[in-house]
């Protein structure tokens, strides 16, 4: 559940949050009894609970794929990722690990918390990766082998470039739209999306998060992880950790700001892939993180706080985004409204303000051209902030008996 501060202040937070709570409990009473994919299932919820609770949206056959998919690429990247691991020992695995999946044996101990427990015991995840059906199993081992192959070359490389930045989003992230898009053609429901289009999909999430998660990677021990292009942040800064100090601070929001503007490119691209899709399970499955990076751009943007700690959406708003988004005429409602939130924080004194707000008003007008924005109730947006005390006073009672209530329900399991 969300802060009691943030409760109060959104009321209408509490009946998502609660469902979000009831679907969590749903997502692990379905966890599977069989050893291999009752790991898979359980590695899911403790690596990514957003994803877990996200998969369920779709139907078994496509869902275990989706699970595997995702599982096999985590660990690719928790290989990336350790920057204990020796460059002559990483750059061999990244590059075999597309076979590495085959081999019900194999497994490397690197990682730590559950991406360790995922890594020595990754013979379940390829025990289960050989029962999925073999247009399955091609998608996943050809993501594989080009993500391997991508991230190989970045350990070596670094990003300078807008270019670069461009490349190495597409290989850690683009790769996982289109091997979506294929997964989702190899399961009957969906017309194969074109790569462009998928790519812009795995990019548009890709430089949200490495946006949100710039102190993180920053202050990575032993080594920082830099992935925002020198091209970019160069313009302000001798060096990339000097965002982080207090003294650079305008300049380190100029510098934020700049990259917001670069990430909003594919938005567009974005709701033109959701509107493609037909499939109602697949639509959901694809709209939510989409409107979830939308709106982690809106409060990243102009926020120093990228600086100091965490910046993401409350709890409540989260819930919501999962809650409410079930058809396009929501995703062009989420991403009118977070774009007007965005819009309302841009410094005419800011030196990409032209550019961000061309982008912004772009994303607008095909949201507004959709004429579905009368279709859908804005979640986003309160035009009335005051809520009367006797709502408020019935919440602080109410508090208190449904967390009894989630309690007694917890030990009774």
């Amino acid at each position: 559940m969300g802060s009691l501060g943030a409760i109060v202040k959104h009321p209408d937070d509490i009946y998502p949050l609660l469902k979000l709570k009831m679907a969590a409990r749903q997502a692990e009473k379905q966890i599977p009894t069989e050893p291999h994919w009752g790991f898979c299932y359980l590695m899911l919820l403790k690596v990514s609970r957003s994803f877990a609770l996200v998969i369920q949206q779709l139907g078994t056959e496509l869902r275990n794929a989706v699970c595997i998919f995702y599982l096999v690429l985590r660990a690719l990247d928790t290989v990336e990722d350790d920057t204990a691991i020796d460059t002559d020992v990483k750059v061999p695995i990244l590059i075999a690990f597309h076979r590495h999946i085959y081999d019900r044996d194999w497994h490397f101990s690197c990682g730590t918390k559950e991406y360790k427990v995922l890594m020595d015991q990754f013979h379940h995840v390829s025990t289960a990766f050989l029962e999925l059906e073999k247009n399955y199993q091609e998608a996943i081992e050809d993501i594989t082998k080009r993500m391997g192959a991508g991230m190989a070359k970045f350990i070596c490389k670094e990003v300078e470039t807008v270019d670069d930045y461009d490349e190495y989003c597409h290989y850690v992230a683009g790769l996982v739209g289109l091997g979506l898009s294929k997964l989702f053609h190899a399961s009957g429901s969906e017309d194969l999306a074109s790569d462009y289009l998928s790519n812009s999909m795995g990019l548009f999430l890709q430089k949200t998060n490495i946006i949100r998660d710039y102190l993180e990677d920053i202050n990575e021990i032993p080594k920082s992880r830099m992935f925002w292009p020198r091209q970019i942040w160069s313009k302000y800064v001798n060096k990339l950790e000097d965002l982080k100090y207090e003294e650079n601070s305008i300049k380190a929001v100029q510098c934020l700001n700049d990259m917001v503007t670069n990430a909003l490119l594919h938005a567009e691209d974005c709701l033109k892939y959701m509107s493609d899709l037909r499939d109602p399970s697949i639509f959901r499955f694809c709209a939510i993180p989409q409107v979830m990076a939308i709106g982690t751009l809106a409060l990243c943007y102009n926020n120093i706080e990228v600086f100091r700690g965490v910046v993401k959406m409350r709890r409540g708003l989260t819930a919501k985004v999962i809650d409410r988004t079930k058809t396009i005429a929501d995703v062009y409602g989420a991403f009118f409204d977070f774009s007007c939130m965005l819009k309302s924080k841009v410094d005419k004194n800011d030196p990409n303000a032209t550019k961000t707000l061309s982008r912004l008003e772009a994303i607008q007008k095909t949201c507004s051209e959709s004429g579905l924005l009368s279709k859908r109730k804005s979640y986003i947006l309160n035009n009335g902030r005051t809520y009367s005390l006797t709502l408020i006073l019935i919440l602080i009672i109410l508090l208190p008996i449904i967390f009894a209530y989630l309690s007694a329900n917890r030990q009774s399991i």
